[in-house]
């Protein structure tokens, strides 16, 4: 046990934080090196793998090391309910940006520009993964590999091309961008090598990503309802692009 919070400390300043059993789960299906995996009672978590992801049940037992609950809780910020947190290795940006820059995506690429909430930047990335997007570009402050985000995301941000740019070096491709004076989305085929822009929670699109967009676009909404929530919005954006793209859904 002792050299692996050894380990876990020597990491812990460079590695992802895995937050729980979702988010190890995703990271192990979707290719994720993680070379440290903590829990307080191993045994239920082999058998929550046996009911809910048995597919990784024996990655888990190979790479699980019990300690004492206090001692984990001693290592994270918070400690999840599932007892579980483990250290994945960051992909590599230079392959990100490759999958970004593809000149025929299959499919669109994420923008937030400026985000400030980091739970909401988590749960687009996991609608992202969850379409089959080619991945989320944040633009600004916000770091798209916080904790916070990686837990909102439940690990899936090793199921697409997560990273931070700046509006001029976004990947080539349509911007369309998503803004309440735009033409209405359900009037609009989305290609697949769209950049799909959605401005900040509070202030919305910035001076430069507006005039870097080819389409102002608007999401149907009843009068005096003044906005949806950034997850809602790309949500409701990617649906649309599935349904018109003539796409399987991802499965």
């Amino acid at each position: 046990m002792d050299g692996s919070v050894r380990r876990w400390r020597a990491l812990s300043d460079t590695a992802v934080l895995l937050d729980g059993f979702h988010a190890l789960k995703h990271a192990l299906r979707f290719g994720a090196r993680v070379p440290a995996v903590l829990t307080s009672d191993k045994a239920a978590g082999l058998v929550l793998a046996d009911e809910l992801a048995p597919d990784v049940r024996e990655r888990l037992a190979e790479l699980a090391v019990q300690v004492p609950a206090e001692v984990l809780r001693g290592l994270v910020p918070r400690a999840h309910p599932t007892g579980i947190a483990a250290l994945a290795l960051r992909p590599e940006r230079a392959g990100h940006l490759d999958a970004l820059g593809q000149a025929h995506r299959a499919a669109p690429v994420v923008v937030l520009d400026n985000p400030r909430n980091l739970g909401n930047a988590g749960a687009v990335i996991r609608l992202a993964a969850g379409f089959g997007a080619t991945g989320v570009v944040t633009t600004g402050a916000l770091d798209p590999w916080h904790p916070t985000v990686v837990r909102g995301a439940a690990g899936l941000h090793y199921a697409t091309a997560v990273e931070r740019l700046a509006v001029d070096e976004l990947p080539a491709g349509p911007v369309y961008a998503l803004d309440p004076e735009g033409k209405d989305i359900r009037s609009v085929t989305l290609p697949d090598d769209a950049l799909l822009a959605f401005g900040s929670e509070r202030s919305g699109l910035s001076a430069e990503l507006r005039d870097r967009a080819d389409e102002l676009i608007a999401l149907p909404m009843r009068p005096q309802v003044s906005s949806y929530n950034l997850a809602t919005s790309v949500g409701m954006a990617l649906f649309h692009w599935s349904a018109s793209s003539g796409r399987p859904a991802p499965m």
